[in-house]
């Protein structure tokens, strides 16, 4: 029995670690961040193109707010292992400013999906000389959206 023993820990040990494996994040679906904005992710082709819309909730303009359609692209590497890097572009319908984001998705350790990102928002101005005013940049977290019972 003594020369099984390292052959059982070993047989444990690799069928154990196949339940751990990582956990996937998916980009589809509902999410919301926290000022209160809410994103789709409607679909994704097979290179990683996606497309989607965004309705924020906050805005430095007086005009109405709508939702606004936004695409991006998801890196298709294998090296994400699950929690993959991400781009997409929102061209707001009720302004003339542009707004990228740059982020990853990832899967917490409660198995709970929350996207980290880091945008950069372009205003129209009039000149160059107010070029200095025309960007702005900030961070959001976004959690999927549950579904309400």
């Amino acid at each position: 029995m003594v020369q099984a023993t390292p052959f059982l820990l070993v047989l444990f040990l690799a069928l154990g670690a196949h339940g751990l494996s990582v956990k996937k994040c998916s980009l589809i679906g509902d999410w919301v961040n926290d000022l209160g904005s809410n994103m789709t992710i409607t679909s994704m082709n097979a290179k990683g193109v996606f497309t989607g819309t965004y309705h924020t909730a906050v805005t430095a303009t007086s005009n109405k707010i709508e939702k606004s359609p936004l695409q991006g692209a998801m890196q298709k590497s294998p090296n994400q292992k699950g929690q993959p890097t991400f781009g997409f572009t929102v061209n707001w319908s009720f302004s003339d400013s542009i707004t990228v984001f740059t982020g990853q998705c990832f899967v917490g350790d409660d198995g709970k999906e929350v996207l980290k990102t880091m945008w950069l928002l372009r205003s129209h101005v009039e000149n160059i000389k107010n070029d200095w005013k025309a960007t702005r940049v900030g961070v959001n977290v976004f959690n999927r959206q549950q579904l309400q019972e």
